[in-house]
């Protein structure tokens, strides 16, 4: 009876669900991941309008300040870190408008850990990725570009070269949900679900205002896409 008993209970073991056997730590990770994760992506959302309001302004100061200063660069592969300058500006302007929350994100996120080293690590990455994001300085693109016209448009600043290669380093994603599944509870599913529409709508809003604010700028200083 005891051997048919340790089958069925080893048995009852292997059939559980995976969210069954997570740990106290796993779930405890997880729920303070969704909960930070949640609390940033919505106030993401509503930073947005406040994030473009400071790209304009930006732009409008470039207007003022140095106007088609790039004007007769050559439209080649060696003007490319110039044009990807300022969208390192514009990453650093709109990233560094919500460093705050940024900043309490990555305070809640950088302790935890799951027995799933892949998602502690991806996690962490996450973290550490909007960090750098969220401290990039804003380039003197007046400077440089003048800088870059008066090499007669042959040699580009090496800040720019070493900032372009900083931005292009900075790797990062959030969790994906499938990895965080087996140890939600209670509200924690549709929390993150929610977290990932806001997530959605930045990334559109990113790929499709931010396209538009680049060659907005470029046409400012004058530099080709």
């Amino acid at each position: 009876m005891l051997r048919r008993a340790l089958t069925a209970a080893m048995l009852a073991l292997a059939l559980a669900p995976s969210g069954a056997l997570a740990s106290a730590q796993d779930v405890a990770a997880t729920h303070a991941y969704i909960k930070a994760n949640y609390a940033l992506s919505k106030v993401g959302v509503s930073l947005i309008r406040k994030g473009q309001s400071n790209i304009e302004a930006f732009n409008s100061k470039l207007a003022r300040e140095c106007p088609l200063a790039g004007k007769g660069t050559p439209e080649d592969e060696t003007s490319q870190p110039m044009s990807y300058e300022v969208a390192v500006a514009l990453w650093a302007i709109s990233y560094g408008t919500g460093s705050g929350p940024i900043g309490k994100f990555v305070a809640a996120v950088r302790p935890l850990h799951w027995s799933n080293a892949r998602i502690t690590s991806i996690a962490h990455g996450y973290a550490t990725s909007l960090h750098e994001l969220s401290t990039l300085p804003v380039p003197n693109l007046c400077a440089d570009v003048r800088e870059w016209a008066a090499s007669g448009f042959h040699t580009v600043p090496a800040h720019v070269q070493a900032l372009d290669a900083r931005l292009e380093a900075i790797e990062g994603e959030s969790v994906p949900l499938k990895l965080l599944a087996p140890y939600e509870r209670g509200s924690d599913a549709s929390l993150a679900a929610r977290a990932r529409s806001f997530e959605l709508k930045l990334a559109e809003t990113e790929f499709m205002v931010g396209q538009d604010d680049w060659i907005q700028v470029l046409e400012t200083l004058g530099l080709p896409q």
